[in-house]
């Protein structure tokens, strides 16, 4: 088997079984969306024939297929799992396609929990081309946090949700391209399977005991800050939400210069947790901000602006939202992925300058 390896001429097949319209596929359709490797093949039972940009708004004229079977047609290279269903592990049929694929050859990029490299009915079958690469795994060599990052004169931009899946990784991608149009040495940092499946630097945050992940966060900023302008960290999870764990350690690992908040329009509750309501975002601004400064303890990482997710909004709806936003927040406030991250990154070139 070989090292595991996405180069950019490497085809690829996305297994998103009832994703594309349901809340499983959120890998998936983010590589729909950003990856700059070849899409050859959507798998998806639920909607064989139908049209990616219908579906999901992504202007990538792609197939989709019920089975790899039929993928196999379009002659791909890697099978990247771009489900994330609950338990993390794939149902008993969907397993069996893995099986088939690298039956016929294909590498696999799997950023479940489960770990498939070692598993026999499928490394038995792995050939001296092909890789199985298990995404989510702790790097060698961690330390705890020191809080070194602070030093860096690079800014270091931490996107922070009022819910989780909300948009964190689409409002970080999109702000780095930006900064790289306008000629700044910028970075994006990974920080989950989906960033690293589309070939950015950095770790699978929920991989790493809790003792090292403040740690393996500034190891990152230490390894590129010093060769950058900005780096832009995925962020992770949301205060707001009782099952997440992952916000601290990306606030202490990086230490941020800026806070950018990611909301989903007309969110009002956490999302798997109706019971509990998400506060005024004004209110959202000051928890955020606080905890980055910890009372004075660490530097102040302002909230530049907000990047509001406008999915399923008509542009008119979505332009009276963040207008809406702008006037109650005080902060500047942009879709990014349909309006562009201009206002956003000027905020940041603007906002607590150093």
């Amino acid at each position: 088997m070989q090292t595991p390896k996405l180069t950019p001429d490497l085809r690829i097949a996305i297994l998103l079984h009832h994703g594309l319209t349901g809340a499983k596929g959120k890998t998936g359709i983010s590589l729909l969306r950003y990856s700059e490797n070849p899409i050859v093949a959507v798998i998806d039972e639920s909607a064989e024939g139908q049209s990616v940009p219908e579906l999901t708004g992504i202007q990538r004229q792609v197939p989709i297929v019920d089975s790899v079977r039929a993928a196999l047609a379009y002659q791909p290279d890697v099978l990247a799992i771009g489900l994330a269903p609950s338990g993390g592990i794939l149902p008993e049929p969907w397993y069996a396609e893995v099986e088939q694929a690298v039956s016929a050859g294909l590498s696999v990029m799997n950023g479940l929990h489960t770990r498939m490299a070692q598993e026999p009915a499928l490394a038995d079958q792995v050939g001296e081309s092909q890789w199985i690469w298990d995404i989510r795994q702790e790097p060698p060599g961690l330390s705890v946090g020191s809080g070194r990052a602070r030093q860096l004169a690079c800014r270091r931009v931490l996107t922070v949700g009022t819910d989780m899946a909300v948009g964190k990784m689409s409002a970080s991608i999109e702000l780095d391209r930006a900064s790289r149009r306008s000629g700044l040495r910028s970075k994006l940092i990974a920080t989950g399977q989906t960033g690293l499946m589309l070939g950015a630097d950095g770790i699978s945050l929920d991989a790493i005991r809790v003792d090292f992940a403040s740690g393996a966060v500034e190891q990152l900023m230490l390894n590129h800050g010093a060769d950058h302008d900005v780096l832009y960290v995925e962020g992770q999870g949301s205060l707001m939400n009782p099952a997440s764990t992952a916000t601290l350690p990306l606030l202490r690992g990086c230490q941020p210069t800026h806070l950018v908040l990611v909301h989903k329009a007309n969110l009002s509750h956490i999302q798997h947790f109706p019971e509990f309501k998400i506060p005024p975002l004004d209110q959202v601004i000051q928890v955020y901000e606080a905890l980055a400064s910890a009372a004075g303890t660490f530097d102040l990482a302002p909230v530049a602006g907000i990047a509001l997710n406008t999915f399923g909004l008509s542009e008119a709806e979505a332009q009276t939202a963040i207008q809406s936003i702008c006037e109650s927040t005080g902060r500047p406030c942009a879709d990014v992925v349909r309006f562009g991250a201009e206002p956003l990154l000027e905020a940041i070139f603007s906002v607590g300058d150093r």
